[in-house]
């Protein structure tokens, strides 16, 4: 990542990190990916070489913007979905070609992806939809993909349904790793 581009990053995670301050309504704050867990997704998704990588929740676009950076590296493509597109994200992604945002329900999303169609799939949105949303996490994720899921250490009760069905399909494997908030990495078992 070339040094212009992490200054942006930094910057605006800052300043998401200052309106979240001043928000009183949880829905209204940008929630955005810690950077260390931010820089870990971005190896991540070079070390897999995803070309094509689903994120629901966009928030202002700042963690859309390591994912486009590291695909852009491996000739991928990033959807980025939120059920309301905010006009910060569209313009803090503007410059990447290879994002395309829609503005869906992430469960509605994945319901109609094909099978085995997404290399990485990165879930930071409402966490205790994702339950609701299974089988289509596990059904869209191609071998050799991955899941990532934020928030599994600073809200632990609002992910543990849908870990426990990550924990329960005997296709896949998984590891929380104590970065950031916490990031749950599931993937096929080999």
């Amino acid at each position: 990542m070339d040094s212009a581009l992490r200054q942006r990053l930094d910057a605006l995670h800052a300043d998401g990190v200052a309106f979240d301050a001043t928000q009183t309504d949880r829905l209204l704050t940008r929630r955005n990916l810690e950077p260390a867990s931010a820089r870990l997704l971005w190896s991540l998704t070079q070390i897999i070489g995803a070309r094509d990588a689903v994120e629901i929740g966009t928030s202002n676009g700042y963690s859309a913007i390591w994912l486009a950076d590291a695909l852009t590296l491996t000739g991928g493509h990033l959807t980025s979905v939120d059920v309301e597109i905010q006009p910060d994200a569209e313009r803090n992604l503007a410059p990447f070609a290879n994002v395309s945002l829609v503005e869906a329900d992430g469960g509605a999303y994945l319901a109609g992806r094909a099978d085995a169609s997404v290399d990485l799939l990165f879930l930071d949105a409402e966490r205790t939809q994702y339950p609701g949303w299974w089988p289509h996490p596990r059904r869209v994720l191609r071998p050799g993909g991955l899941i990532a899921i934020d928030n599994v250490l600073s809200h632990p009760g609002e992910v543990a349904g849908f870990l426990a069905l990550l924990a329960a399909e005997p296709s896949l494997r998984g590891e929380t790793i104590e970065i950031g908030k916490g990031l749950h990495l599931a993937w096929f078992a080999r």
